[in-house]
């Protein structure tokens, strides 16, 4: 199968989220778990400074369901892709290759910005799109509804500049 229903995803997507909510009392989303590596990292050079850091005393650096979350996220993308027949390893994606470069370093420094651009967008606006996607507008919370909106609007931009 090449292509899941959106439909059954976004239906399984809910019921973990009414699952996490029930089990846990906490919502789903992944950017308090990168939060929580830097923290980790930075721990394994600096402990007393992340243990004096106020960021970090709140966003304790451990590995907690949300890390794992993450985790699961990633194999069961690399699974799904496996399955379907279409797990490619590039460096550079051929849609890309086309529009800009078939050139390695710009397009590795290009995602390094737009992942840099996109964890730094997710802690100031409190939570990533997973986090507002899901578990915000399963809350009505309006500034998941306004972040929600700004991500198809960039989302659509990005796709146009990319035809």
């Amino acid at each position: 199968m090449h292509r899941w229903s959106p439909y059954v995803v976004g239906a399984g997507i809910g019921v973990i989220s009414w699952i996490s909510f029930l089990i846990s009392d906490k919502p789903i989303g992944v950017s308090t778990a990168f939060a929580r590596t830097t923290g980790m990292i930075l721990k394994r050079f600096h402990a007393e400074k992340v243990e004096q850091n106020r960021f970090f005393r709140e966003i304790e650096p451990k590995v907690d369901w949300q890390w794992m979350l993450l985790v699961g996220i990633i194999i069961g993308a690399a699974i799904s892709s496996l399955l379907s027949g279409e797990f490619n390893l590039s460096w550079v994606p051929q849609r890309w290759s086309l529009k800009f470069s078939s050139a390695t370093f710009p397009r590795l420094i290009a995602a390094f910005a737009g992942g840099t651009i996109m964890g730094l967008g997710a802690r100031w606006a409190g939570g990533c799109t997973s986090g507002h996607g899901i578990s915000g507008v399963f809350q009505l919370a309006v500034s998941s509804w306004i972040a929600i909106l700004c991500f198809f609007l960039t989302g659509t931009i990005t796709a146009i500049m990319l035809l």
